[in-house]
């Protein structure tokens, strides 16, 4: 019968063990389809501005509330356990997390206050896009580790 406990316990230490890389990779996957729409979208965007594909004000305003939502999710796909695994995510998201909450803050922020103007006019759109990119850059260079 002690055998069976332990081995119950041992099973029970594992499959938490198990759970746990796997949430920690879901989290991390989760966060991976997320800068991959956001670069879908920003992508539209920037075709639109350059001139690439026509301005088109509907898909620029589906393109800025995609951002706007991914935006949202960020914060809760950056948690402490998901610092390790296959992901390009640099320590200083949790080493100096204030700084990296206010970057997504202020991309945040910019998308919201750039949607109206950016879905308006090629105009718009090309001084969004640029607020935008901006916002990307800096978040990238500080807290993503290059390929």
């Amino acid at each position: 019968m002690k055998k069976f406990v332990t081995a119950l316990a041992l099973a029970g230490v594992l499959a938490t063990g198990a759970t746990a890389v796997l949430a920690q990779q879901n989290v991390i996957e989760a966060r991976k389809d997320l800068m991959k729409a956001n670069g879908q979208q920003s992508g539209v965007l920037t075709r639109m501005a350059r001139g690439t594909d026509p301005f088109d004000a509907a898909k620029a305003k589906a393109a800025f509330d995609a951002l706007a939502n991914t935006y949202a999710k960020f914060p809760t796909v950056f948690p402490e356990s998901s610092k390790d695994g296959d992901t390009r995510a640099m320590a200083a998201i949790w080493t100096d997390r204030p700084k990296f909450d206010a970057e997504i803050a202020k991309a945040a922020k910019n998308v919201a206050d750039n949607r109206d103007k950016g879905s308006a006019s090629l105009d718009g759109l090309k001084q969004a896009v640029a607020v935008i990119g901006q916002d990307c850059g800096t978040c990238h260079e500080s807290f993503r580790k290059p390929r």
